[in-house]
């Protein structure tokens, strides 16, 4: 018989799967709370359950626990790069930031990624398979266990595309935010999407209060197909369009990626085209200076450069930031860390 991933379900859930095992619904709550509030990391470790009902537990149940195998400390500014071990084997990474407003983590929802972005390394060797709501959950929970500080934002913009694991993102919003576990407010989650337009526009009829952040990446077509292969199946006026959508349904103002690669997006055509593709939407520009990988050749535009971009992208009244770069000296973009643990490993 196949264990329950029992940290993946919702309390109804819980409740209904602690009956069939014979014992009474409000066991549900003790469990429930010992995995989602105090992260405890083995069924022994749930003291007001009887010895009995716990090795019950443990022959039912999976408590799916994840194993850090590296953590990386940034002597610059204090960020803190994990990989985690999977039961299966596989690895994944997070990242934890500290900011003035709070610790933010930035979170996986994939072992590797598919949609190809040119400068991403998540996505060099493809997918292998979507993390599990309590995957997802475990990096915010061994992040938090490890440090002992509160975790108070979350990205969903580590490896992976989490729209393309729709039904275990959305559980994983379900129970991030449920008053009996972590409750974090939705309005403190981003999610990263490519542009994946109907999940997208059901996303939207959801009607969350998270934040959607848009890989946009290009300000045209054309070049957004190089950068994004992604982009040959949906059309950037349909991407809007589904961005448009989301702020409809949810009143919650767009967050568009801009990853800017030296030489290919960051010219003043560049500026002039982007500030004229999402004028007249409630939006922000997010810079972001590219951070190369090994495997390519791109190259990131001095500080100088940024900062002109940013100035003419103002100029036309686009609210823009430029990001703050973290954890350069760990390796701190997305897959970077893991690829080169899979190259040491396999070496």
């Amino acid at each position: 018989m196949d264990k329950k991933d029992i940290k993946s379900m919702n309390m109804e859930e819980l409740k209904s799967f602690v009956s069939e095992l014979g014992e009474k619904p409000f066991r549900a709550k003790q469990i429930y709370e010992w995995m989602h509030i105090k992260h405890v990391a083995s069924f022994d470790e749930m003291t007001n359950l009887s010895a009995k009902f716990r090795e019950v537990l443990k022959e039912n149940a999976d408590l799916v626990v994840l194993n850090p195998v590296e953590i990386l400390s940034s002597q610059i500014d204090g960020t803190k790069k994990y990989l985690f071990e999977l039961s299966d084997g596989n690895i994944i990474e997070s990242v934890l930031m500290r900011y003035k407003f709070g610790n933010s983590v930035c979170i996986s929802s994939q072992v590797g990624c598919r949609m190809g972005c040119r400068f991403c390394a998540s996505t060099i060797d493809g997918v292998v398979r979507g993390l599990t709501a309590s995957e997802m959950l475990e990096q915010i929970y061994r992040i938090s266990k490890d440090t002992g500080e509160r975790v108070s934002h979350v990205v969903v913009m580590g490896s992976g595309e989490p729209l393309d694991n729709f039904e275990n993102f959305t559980r994983f919003l379900e129970l991030i935010s449920n008053g009996d576990g972590l409750n974090l407010g939705q309005r403190n989650i981003t999610v990263s999407t490519c542009g994946i337009v109907p999940k997208i526009k059901e996303l939207a009829d959801m009607k969350p209060q998270i934040n959607l952040a848009l890989s946009l990446h290009a300000s045209n077509q054309s070049k957004r197909e190089e950068l994004m292969p992604i982009a040959k199946k949906y059309e950037l006026s349909e991407v809007l369009d589904a961005c448009r959508y989301y702020f409809e349904q949810t009143g919650r103002r767009i967050t568009f990626e801009y990853s800017l690669v030296a030489g290919v997006n960051d010219t003043e055509e560049d500026a002039r085209e982007l500030a004229s593709l999402i004028a007249g939407m409630n939006c922000h520009i997010n810079l972001i200076p590219v951070n190369p990988i090994r495997e390519r050749d791109f190259k990131s535009p001095d500080n100088s450069a940024v900062v002109a971009f940013k100035n003419k992208l103002e100029k036309k009244s686009i609210n823009v930031t430029i990001r703050r770069e973290m954890g350069r000296d760990i390796q701190g973009a997305c897959g970077q860390l893991r690829r080169r643990y899979l190259r040491e490993a396999n070496s």
